[in-house]
């Protein structure tokens, strides 16, 4: 994966962001989306399992497991399958580990049936990983699993088989460019080893268009070919290996190839973007700790609960969740990722319908949780998700002004009674939720949803509560919770803006409050109708902690009101909670 080489560091941890133009290789005046030749018919039809699925697995397997982070008895920085690039292993010495690879315990139908009873719908696994090490039998090269491990045996036809038998759809990751043991393969920053030396162009022809070539053969239909890390790949080297889709003609691809060919879809890394990606198909690849491969010492595990949330959270966005494994050099997958995986699948037995086959939320926000849709010829079918159950029992549908035909508990077929009001629908719920990760209400309305935006008002005391929750983020900023409160972080690019409307019943002038976190010195500038203000916040010495402080102070007229924060000369990162307007003494 990408997240070894652009990284931001939150406080104690390190995160990883995916930014394929980094490489200067994407990054293109004319890109070409998708397939120009197609209909966009004949592409709907080709996307349509996918854009069904919602939900995927996505293995990281390969030798890199052996030492699984610690190298010469010390623990290497980053991701475990970056572990050759990260300590500058020589060529000669790294391709030792793989007399040490052996999955006696690999049990492909297993893998599958887990797949399957998480509620997963394809599977995609590293063919070849950035190490130029392949886990099926080459013909080109002896750098493969059958020809240099004691197993012997090709991984990836057995797990052809199983997903065929079980009704799932495979896919292969493949590294086009990135190649650390062949010559002439590429290598983020610069080769380290005299031998990994020689013409890309070279490597492109011997061994990575001939491996492309084997794995759309010789394993049956496929459903993805998925590229990473366009190091060194221009239009020209891209095109040498574009031919090669014509050998699974509906096969899916991303937008990591290079070249400036965008694929199928977009692929961002460990995140979710705050409105996900409208207009083009996209899917949030994500692990369950903070590797991707194999790593002994990695056990910042997940919950169950963020990872259920965070497949409702992209299926509302009109996304699909490629949710990772990485087992280890015997063929088992790790017990904590087993444990979650059945676990995500007992709330996908119950729920599953709330997410497979929907797309996008028609609301904008909602504080309580998040909406899938199902549209047909008269109506939409709501799914909310709610997160924050309320206690009062009462929950708001804001904006809502359809006519509501059915309203149910999924679960249980429940009935629900509702009240329309000019704020929208009014829910009557039970005092408890049914599931404490997320209780699904099934909203039958007639005709295609109609959302008028409630916007936030003064309360009885004059001031004005803005939290992150209900901001229009522009950019790649999201909303991420931190102490169990939202806050818009990822917040790296300059560029990004956010902005809140609100109303205003009674003007004056107004002291701003901000509750945010960093850690250095930063300033932009808050901008309320023909106001401005420039505004400088000092340090609070980490992502994690959060300071409130007071900014300053603009005159408000009452009406429709736009605020924007917008970096300025000296931003630096920031995560921020809430801005409050207070009425000034």
């Amino acid at each position: 994966m990408l997240g070894c080489w652009f990284k931001r560091i939150r406080g104690a941890g390190v995160v990883a962001i995916a930014l394929v133009t980094a490489f200067g290789s994407v990054a293109s005046s004319q890109q070409i989306v998708g397939r120009p030749e197609e209909t966009p018919e004949q592409r709907d039809a080709r996307m349509q399992w996918w854009r069904q699925a919602r939900f995927g697995m996505f293995i990281h397997w390969g030798v890199y497991s052996v030492p699984a982070g610690v190298y010469r008895g010390k623990e290497i920085g980053g991701i475990g399958e970056w572990i050759m690039h990260n300590a500058r292993i020589p060529v000669a010495e790294y391709k030792q580990f793989a007399t040490q690879f052996n999955p006696v315990r690999y049990d492909p139908e297993a893998w599958v049936c887990l797949a399957k009873e998480a509620g997963m719908k394809y599977i995609v696994i590293t063919s070849k990983h950035h190490d130029g090490f392949a886990l099926f039998d080459s013909q080109v090269t002896d750098w493969d699993v059958v020809d240099v491990t004691p197993y012997g045996k090709d991984l990836l036809k057995p797990l052809a088989a199983a997903c065929d038998k079980h009704g799932l759809v495979l896919g292969f990751y493949y590294s086009q460019a990135q190649d650390w043991c062949h010559p002439g393969g590429a290598a983020a920053g610069g080769h380290w080893d005299l031998a990994q030396d020689g013409s890309m162009d070279d490597y492109l022809r011997k061994i990575a268009i001939p491996q492309v070539r084997e794995i759309l053969s010789n394993y049956g239909k496929l459903g993805v070919l998925w590229w990473d890390t366009p190091v060194d790949i221009t239009r020209q080297r891209a095109d040498m290996l574009l031919p090669l889709l014509r050998l699974q003609p509906h096969i899916i691809t991303n937008d990591r190839l290079g070249g400036g060919y965008s694929g199928d879809l977009g692929t961002p890394e460990q995140h979710i973007p705050a409105t996900g990606t409208p207009g083009r198909d996209w899917e949030t690849c994500m692990t369950m700790n903070d590797t991707w491969g194999y790593k002994s010492t990695d056990h910042n595990w997940k919950s169950t609960e963020t990872l259920v949330r965070n497949l409702i959270d992209i299926a509302s966005k009109g996304g699909n969740y490629l949710l990772n494994v990485g087992p280890t050099p015997l063929g088992e997958i790790p017990q904590p990722s087993v444990d979650r995986l059945k676990e995500i699948g007992r709330w996908m037995k119950a729920n599953g319908e709330s997410i497979y086959a929907t797309s996008a939320s028609p609301f904008s926000r909602l504080a309580w949780g998040r909406c899938t849709k199902k549209l047909s010829d008269d109506g939409a079918t709501l799914y909310l998700h709610v997160f924050n159950w309320p206690q009062d029992g009462i929950l708001l549908v804001p904006g809502l002004r359809n006519e509501i035909l059915d309203a149910r508990l999924l679960t249980t077929n429940r009935k629900l009674k509702t009240v329309s009001s000019p704020d929208g629908v009014t829910i009557y719920v039970p005092a408890e939720p049914l599931d404490p990760i997320a209780t699904v209400i099934v909203l039958e309305v007639k005709g295609k949803p109609d959302i008028e935006k409630i916007l936030p008002s003064q309360s009885a005391d004059g001031s004005v509560a803005l939290p992150a929750d209900l901001a229009d983020i522009h950019g790649q900023a999201q909303v991420e919770t931190i102490d169990g409160q939202p806050n818009i972080g990822w917040w790296t690019n300059p560029k990004d803006y956010v902005c809140w409307s609100f109303r205003v019943t009674k003007g004056g002038r107004f002291d701003v409050m901000m509750a945010f976190a960093s850690p250095a010195d930063s300033k932009f500038e808050i901008t309320a109708g023909d106001q401005t203000l420039a505004a400088e916040v000092a340090s609070t010495g980490s992502y994690q902690r959060f300071n409130t402080v007071k900014l300053g102070a603009i005159e408000l007229k009452p009406g429709v009101v736009e605020l924007t924060v917008k970096p300025r000369e000296g931003w630096q990162a920031i995560n921020l909670r809430f801005l409050v307007l207070k009425p000034a003494d």
